[in-house]
C-alpha cells in the first residue's frame, strides 16, 4: 500500500466480512506487533456494502482521528448483540 500523506484530511475504509452495519463499529490504531487498550478505540461508521459485508471507516487527519508519521497497525472492533470481535486489520503507512 502507498503512504498516506499525514497532511490529507481522508476516510480510511477496512472491509469486514459478514457485518451488516447494524452493529457498533470502533477503529484503533497502534504501533505494528501491538495490540490496543481500552483508551485506543475510536467512534467508526458504516460505509459502503461490500462483497459479503460491509466497509468500516475513520476519518483520519487533521481535525479528526490524527496520526504523525509512521507505520500503524489497525483494528477494528465490532459491537454486536452477543459477540465482541477483534480484528487486526492491516499497517498503515503515514508519511
Amino acid at each position: 500500500m502507498e503512504g498516506i500523506s499525514c497532511l490529507s484530511k481522508v476516510y480510511l475504509y477496512i472491509p469486514i466480512e459478514g457485518a451488516s452495519g447494524t452493529e457498533g463499529v470502533e477503529v484503533a490504531f497502534t504501533t505494528a506487533g501491538v495490540e490496543p487498550v481500552e483508551g485506543d478505540w475510536q467512534l467508526a461508521s458504516w460505509g459502503q456494502v461490500s462483497g459479503r459485508g460491509r466497509e468500516a471507516r475513520i476519518l483520519i487527519g487533521p481535525g479528526a482521528a490524527q496520526l504523525t508519521e509512521g507505520t500503524y497497525q489497525a483494528w477494528v472492533r465490532i459491537t454486536g448483540a452477543v459477540e465482541r470481535p477483534v480484528l487486526p486489520a492491516g499497517l498503515i503507512d503515514l508519511i
